[in-house]
């Protein structure tokens, strides 16, 4: 079988964990082989100071916390190569998109993010959970990082996400039942799979 690379994206609360859970069950269900990556990597030398970072221990410049989320996740490009080349189902929580929606949303250029990425593997399918600050806000009330407690900056976010929107995305209501979201993130990866292997699922 032919592997697959999706990414989740969207605002913090919209359900991206969840959903791609829910999808990796389902295709495991379905005799696929499914990775499941989660950025940042707080376990890595490099996730480890994003995360000292969002908890206010230290204090960097939007470019360079961009510049430490794309090395992150540069440190997983021969992983998910592996993986993908193996016939494995690889599932992102948060990709490539992420850094560009949170770095416009910051000032700095779109255009500067997406060519500090382009040697990383490309998604198949990025899959935008879009729901307003609103909602996100309303999902959880504490322990809020720096990001989350900022809904201007959230809305920000949201309008760049939106900007990406291509032929290679799928926007998804996420505000509705997560039964339902589940159910049209389904419908879409399931023929994009089918598309990518002459192996039926």
């Amino acid at each position: 079988m032919t592997g697959a690379l999706i990414a989740f994206e969207g605002l913090d609360q919209s359900g991206k964990q969840t959903q791609a859970e829910r999808l990796r069950d389902r295709l495991i269900a379905m005799g696929r082989r499914v990775r499941l990556l989660s950025f940042p990597d707080y376990t890595t030398a490099i996730g480890q100071e994003i995360g000292r970072a969002l908890r206010g221990e230290r204090q960097y410049p939007a470019d360079v916390m961009q510049l430490l989320y794309v090395a992150n996740r540069y440190e997983w490009k021969p992983e998910i190569e592996r993986e993908r080349a193996s016939g494995a189902v690889i599932l992102c929580d948060r990709y490539l998109a992420s850094s560009v929606a949170y770095g416009e949303a910051q000032g700095l250029d779109g255009a500067w993010l997406r060519d500090a990425q382009r040697y990383l593997p490309q998604p198949d399918l990025t899959l935008l959970l879009d729901i307003p600050p609103e909602v996100s806000a309303q999902r959880k009330i504490v322990d809020r990082d720096a990001y989350e407690r900022d809904l201007a900056l959230l809305a920000r976010v949201r309008d760049s996400y939106l900007r990406q929107l291509g032929a290679s995305w799928l926007r998804v209501d996420a505000s509705r039942d997560r039964g339902a979201v589940a159910e049209d993130v389904s419908a879409a990866i399931v023929p994009l799979l089918r598309g990518l292997t002459s192996t039926s699922l």
